[in-house]
């Protein structure tokens, strides 16, 4: 079931929402405690002219992504979709059902369908000021509770998660959005109990047999999601590799947040991705479309250098993972098939020395161009000199590197093995 997830390696988030048009984080009802009547104006002037699905779609394919998930519903509640039970949605806002646009792109372009949908809804009448609502300040705070009443909130919480789970095909992702036990400040949060987490779960999968779920619901799920970390090895649980999905944004925040420039380059981007495939894992990397939903200049900027990454190094990304060797402290390594990858988040001057691989190595190359790198074997034994590489761990293959960079965002040499050469040393 998970065997697409784990061949793709990297997908696209797209979080967009009424927060876009605030411009200021998808967090901003509750940051700035905004009522329901605060935040009625971004309902009322929600016209998203410029959201394109089919553009987001061709950007994702062409970053080299095999995966796309959509907020249907972020915190604030507001539906992206035609919902027949609440009408706090595109529909009643602009008369578009965003969710279909994006379902019958990404599936033109051959994306995987994801779907994020949001637990928490800060809009509906019934549910619970908590530690995270926007109304945990009011003066009659705790009174509000009173009328408000769960039950009803979980019937609805449900019945959005049947509509988009029946009436939009094969849906092959879905993302639940959060649990919070905790209690803070004298309120408490959310558990599973709130949501009824395991019929939750059994009806995705009654109506969707062959979807996976994240970790979310604070029940175990197909996957776990670490936000905006990198894991520093393979994920383990009880001896049990576990799937896994690295998310992270571009600036920090998931939605627009139009004052926010502090921007990751896509270097660094390259190297998480790298990062968590060396490890087992996938990485969703997330764009906030603006309030006209646009892809941001930036975004579009970044994603393109990606795609260029990706057009010459896919195969060390796609359907790649963990390697049972250790790498030289200049990158990382990725297993495909017989081809060992190393990526070089840094160039060494003319050698790289590759521990346990001697014997195991038949060809070595720069994968952007194919072209053929020279490698050698140093005698263990043998008295270091001026200008030969020596003093090497016996085992240890060097390869012969030109002194200049290629000019990728992560240079990568790949290294075909012999019959024996994936076994562990």
């Amino acid at each position: 079931m998970t065997l697409w997830f784990t061949e793709a390696r990297f997908g696209l988030f797209i979080h967009f929402g009424l927060y876009s048009g605030a411009a200021r984080h998808e967090w901003v009802q509750s940051r700035e405690l905004l009522s329901t009547e605060d935040y009625q104006p971004y309902f009322d002037h929600f016209d998203p002219d410029r959201f394109d699905a089919a553009a987001i779609a061709r950007t994702a394919k062409q970053a080299g992504m095999g995966y796309a998930v959509l907020t249907t519903k972020h915190h604030e509640g507001f539906s992206l979709w035609d919902t027949a039970l609440s009408d706090f949605s595109s529909a009643k806002a602009c008369g578009r059902d965003l969710v279909r646009e994006f379902v019958d792109a990404a599936r033109a372009e051959g994306l995987r369908i994801g779907l994020y949908h949001s637990l928490i809804d800060w809009h509906h009448p019934d549910f619970t000021v908590d530690w995270l609502h926007p109304l945990r300040a009011h003066p009659d705070g705790a009174a509000l509770n009173q009328t408000r009443d769960m039950a009803r909130y979980r019937n609805f919480l449900h019945g959005q998660v049947r509509e988009l789970l029946t009436d939009y095909g094969q849906i092959d992702y879905l993302f639940f959005d959060f649990t919070y036990p905790d209690t803070n400040d004298g309120w408490p949060g959310k558990t599973p109990e709130d949501w009824d987490a395991d019929r939750l779960m059994a009806m995705c999968r009654e109506l969707q047999p062959g979807i996976l779920i994240n970790d979310r619901l604070g029940i175990p799920g197909d996957l776990v999601t670490p936000e905006q970390y990198q894991p520093t090895s393979p994920l383990v649980v009880d001896g049990r590799p576990q799937v896994w999905e690295a998310c992270q944004t571009m600036n920090g925040s998931w939605g627009y947040d139009r004052d926010n420039v502090d921007h990751k380059p896509a270097v660094l981007l390259a190297q998480m991705l790298t990062d968590s495939v060396s490890m087992d894992g996938n990485m969703l990397l997330n764009i906030g479309p603006d309030g006209r939903g646009a892809i941001t200049s930036n975004d579009a900027a970044v994603l393109a250098e990606l795609g260029a990454w990706m057009e010459l190094h896919r195969d060390a990304v796609v359907d790649a993972g963990h390697a049972p060797f250790t790498p030289p402290r200049e990158g990382v390594y990725t297993l495909r098939g017989d081809r060992l990858y190393l990526h070089l988040h840094t160039w060494p001057l003319g050698f790289v020395h590759l521990p346990g691989l001697a014997d195991r190595v038949t060809y070595a190359r720069l994968l952007n161009d194919g072209s053929w790198l020279r490698t050698s074997v140093s005698d263990p034994n043998q008295a270091p000199s001026q200008m030969t590489p020596a003093g090497e761990a016996a085992g240890t293959l060097t390869v012969h590197l030109p002194v200049r960079r290629p000019d990728v965002l992560i240079p990568v040499i790949e290294l075909t093995l012999t019959p024996e050469g994936t076994d562990a040393p």
